[in-house]
């Protein structure tokens, strides 16, 4: 599970396939980290909004493993991503209110009675950390600024250590056309992650990374979702084209399944 997913160059764009990396039927980094938590679980508890491509992985993960799973939404009308996981075998409990903080506290306390794995809503966890700084070892030395759609944030902060681990200095953040230093460009598509990356990423974070708001909201896909032959997530990554530009690398987390896009 620790093997490198590739590096492709697209129209003048290099590009992170981190969405090539499948299990379960699922793709993409947080998928790696979901299988990652969920060995010797008896079951699995999540939250996720109800677009969110994680309620999807851990449905999945579960029913290959064989082991029940339950799913906190808030509150509406079911998602295609909610409809998925129930034909899974998910158990999918809606919250009203659905804020954030009281699907996290819900999903916590259902895991704890039962009994099983948590996977923590946006993946928030150590392991999400280290399953993706392991992949920043096979980036070009040549190329030009990393562009990440942030969400949790969890994903940029891996990477950031990632790239912490290669440079052993924090100059490798600083960015130079000229030179192989990188700067760090975060696509912001949802809710505001400084306080994710405030615990998680390296320190002094906010010196290295430029976080920019796609003026997209959330819920709603980008208008155009492929680069050249790739299709990329409509609600995460697509949000990033508009930001790229030559000679960037563009981490690519994952995608969500193909009956959801």
């Amino acid at each position: 599970m620790s093997t490198l997913t590739p590096i492709e160059r697209k129209n003048n764009i290099w590009l992170k396939r981190d969405d090539l990396f499948e299990i379960a039927g699922v793709c993409g980094g947080k998928a790696r980290t979901c299988w990652h938590l969920s060995q010797r679980a008896t079951g699995l508890v999540s939250a996720g909004a109800r677009q969110s491509p994680q309620i999807l992985i851990v449905a999945h993960i579960a029913r290959y493993l064989g082991i029940p799973c339950r799913i906190h939404t808030p509150f509406g009308k079911y998602s295609p991503e909610m409809n998925e996981a129930k034909e899974l075998g998910a158990e999918i409990i809606q919250c009203k209110p659905g804020f954030n903080n009281i699907l996290i506290s819900r999903a916590k306390k259902d895991a704890s009675i039962l009994g099983w794995t948590e996977i923590p809503f946006g993946m928030e966890c150590n392991e999400a950390i280290e399953q993706t700084r392991k992949q920043v070892k096979n980036i070009p030395e040549d190329v030009g600024r990393i562009v990440v759609a942030v969400g949790s944030g969890m994903s940029l902060a891996g990477l950031l250590w990632g790239l912490f681990d290669i440079s052993g200095e924090n100059s490798i953040f600083s960015y130079n056309q000229n030179s192989n230093k990188k700067k760090v460009v975060g696509v912001v598509v949802g809710a505001n992650p400084i306080k994710r990356l405030n615990t998680y990423a390296p320190p002094m974070w906010e010196n290295y990374v430029e976080l920019v708001q796609s003026d997209i909201n959330y819920h709603s896909p980008a208008e155009r979702s492929f680069l050249d032959d790739i299709q990329l997530d409509p609600i995460y990554e697509a949000k990033c084209l508009p930001y790229l530009r030559e000679n960037d690398l563009f981490w690519v987390v994952g995608i969500r399944t193909k009956k959801c896009l």
